[in-house]
C-alpha cells in the first residue's frame, strides 16, 4: 500500500514542476516582445533551471518539515527567496545563492 505522504510529496513536486514549466509558456509573450529572440522552447529551456532547483528543495525539505515543524518557516522564506530573485534577475545561481543564505539566516534566528 503506498504511503499517503509520500503520494502527497510527489503530487505537490508534479504541481510545482509543471507550473513552472506551464506558467512561463502561457505568460512568457512579454519576454518575447522585449526583443529576445526565440521561441516557445527558448522558454522552456530557460525555465527547466529554476523547475529543477525547486523540485530539489521541495523533495529534500518536506520530509525534514514533517518531523519538525519549525522548519517549515525557513524553508519556506528560502524558497519564496529563490523564486523572487529569479523572476527578478533570471539567474538560477544568483537565485540559489540567495535562497541558501536567506534559509540558513532564517534557521539561525529562529532555531536559537
Amino acid at each position: 500500500m503506498i504511503d499517503s505522504k509520500i503520494l502527497l510529496i510527489g503530487l505537490f513536486v508534479g504541481l510545482a514542476n509543471f507550473s513552472f514549466r506551464y506558467l512561463p509558456l502561457r505568460f512568457g509573450k512579454a519576454r518575447q516582445s522585449a526583443g529576445r529572440k526565440g521561441g516557445k522552447t527558448s522558454i522552456i529551456l530557460d525555465s527547466i533551471g529554476i523547475a529543477s532547483i525547486c523540485s530539489l528543495l521541495i523533495v529534500s525539505g518536506v520530509p525534514d518539515v514533517m518531523r519538525e515543524s519549525q522548519k517549515l518557516l525557513p524553508t519556506l522564506i528560502g524558497c519564496l527567496t529563490i523564486c523572487l530573485v529569479f523572476y527578478k534577475t533570471k539567474q538560477i545561481i544568483l537565485a540559489t545563492l540567495f535562497g541558501a543564505l536567506l534559509f540558513g539566516l532564517t534557521f539561525k534566528i529562529f532555531m536559537n
